[in-house]
């Protein structure tokens, strides 16, 4: 639901007004996490997927997010400088986010006995059972695992506003 273009615009402003020169915005492909603030190439990037389906003010928090950790620096992780930094920023939210994620570029789908659905966009290394079914590790409720092809025209429409 962001448009892309103003997504690069905020983060520019943003990097230009709480960071030096050095650091840049990129898009990335990333499924499940919103963004990242990468402090070996000095960039932030945002995930064009979500993006795409993240309202404006979800986008903006995220840059705010990448800003407070790049002003923190690597060490801080979501500890209180980094708390305390996002706070001034004026980040609202938490450590990670609980929005949608683009499950329907996951390659791997698992299944549980009684039908419950998952999704894994790495193959899965380990036997896993589902939490809804089990609290813990429970083999009677182990997932069944099937691979599924993710086309190029499956990226692009999730690259499509909604």
């Amino acid at each position: 639901m962001a448009d892309l273009t103003r997504v690069t615009v905020w983060a520019n402003a943003l990097i230009r007004m709480h960071l030096d020169s050095s650091w840049t915005f990129a898009f990335d492909n990333a499924k499940r996490r919103a963004g990242l603030c990468n402090f070996t190439a000095q960039r932030i990037s945002v995930s064009k997927y979500l993006a795409a389906r993240f309202s404006d003010d979800d986008v903006h928090q995220t840059l705010l997010h990448e800003v407070a950790h790049a002003l923190a620096g690597p060490a801080a992780g979501h500890g209180p400088a980094w708390k305390r930094i996002a706070r001034e920023l004026g980040y609202v939210g938490n450590a990670t986010h609980n929005l949608e994620t683009a499950n329907e570029l996951a390659p791997w789908v698992g299944t549980c006995p009684n039908g419950h659905i998952v999704y894994r966009h790495r193959r899965p290394s380990r036997p896993s059972s589902c939490v809804k079914c089990a609290g813990g590790f429970d083999r009677r409720f182990v997932f069944a695992w099937r691979r599924r092809e993710i086309t190029r025209a499956d990226r692009l429409a999730a690259q499509t506003p909604r």
